[in-house]
């Protein structure tokens, strides 16, 4: 097989294998299948292994050289990806941008290396964060036109953010809507504090999905995206989110804060539909409550 880089435009309905098999010539079909197999094949920018993968007009199917096909693999599940945008499933433990203190560990630095290892003169661009310890949902753009179009426009393109939390103990309602202004201190402490100039309004609203050893689950869709938001209401509650020894928790059931954001429902820019991205429960959340559903 050629050790180039090639790339092959989707022109007609059809499936992975029969495409290959007609496109890559003077290679007998076991060579072809072994592409797929050695992870050779992307499409649309996300590398395929199944034979029967579907493919439509426009799409585009990238041959990649052995030794890029192991090439900066991501520790972590890749969940939506075309020409402008990338999203990921960040783990809890890993920050999503570089700091003072650590600038290689980070999920930019892991998914830039794992674009530029696919797409030559590839870049990657922070459209929003989440704290090192929440896992879950993140987007990158991958050019500035689109870093611009849902930075310029965020608030009013999220249509939802949802995130799912293990809090101690039991919640006063099923579901409700917390409410108020935060601040933060000096040392970088969030706290709610009555309405004033220096305090940002914050609205997070909860519910309950499950009880069970001393835990609820509790879905949580944030109007605002302040920093800690969710952390200081549950905490307001009565019922901070396990794990968070800074707000409150006096456990750690699953040796990491308990918050994940599984879901980010978006406008597209481009296309003005609605790109839903999901993240499936973590095993721990799985652990904490058997048989639950995000």
């Amino acid at each position: 097989m050629t050790q180039m880089r090639k790339e092959l435009a989707v022109t007609e309905e059809t499936t992975l294998l029969p495409f290959l098999l007609r496109e890559v010539t003077g290679k007998s079909r076991n060579t072809v299948k072994g592409l797929l197999t050695r992870r050779q094949v992307m499409v649309d920018g996300a590398v395929i292994t199944r034979f029967d993968a579907p493919l439509r007009p426009g799409q585009r199917v990238t041959l990649l050289p052995p030794e890029a096909a192991g090439a900066a693999e991501l520790p972590f599940s890749v969940l939506y990806q075309d020409r402008d945008l990338i999203a990921v499933d960040k783990p809890a433990g890993l920050l999503s941008m570089g700091n003072e203190k650590e600038r290689a560990r980070t999920a930019y630095r892991m998914v830039s290396d794992y674009v530029k290892a696919r797409e030559p003169g590839g870049r990657i661009f922070i459209v929003h964060r989440l704290d090192r310890d929440t896992s879950g949902v993140l987007v990158f753009a991958k050019n500035e036109r689109m870093k611009r179009a849902l930075q310029d426009h965020w608030e009013a393109l999220v249509q939802k953010r949802g995130y799912v939390a293990a809090v101690e103990g039991d919640l006063p309602e099923p579901e409700g809507t917390v409410r108020s202004y935060l601040r933060e201190t000096t040392t970088h402490l969030v706290y709610s504090a009555p309405r004033g100039k220096e305090g940002r309004e914050a609205v997070t609203h909860y519910r309950v999905l499950a009880r069970g050893k001393g835990f609820s689950l509790v879905e949580v869709n944030i109007d605002t995206g302040r920093k800690n938001q969710i952390r200081v209401h549950m905490q307001d509650l009565g019922c901070p989110v396990a794990g968070d020894r800074q707000y409150g928790a006096q456990s750690d059931p699953m040796g990491r804060l308990a918050l994940h954001a599984h879901v980010l429902r978006v406008t597209d820019p481009r296309s003005k539909k609605t790109l839903e991205l999901k993240a499936s429960l973590p095993l721990g959340f799985q652990k904490l409550f058997p048989g639950a559903e995000q």
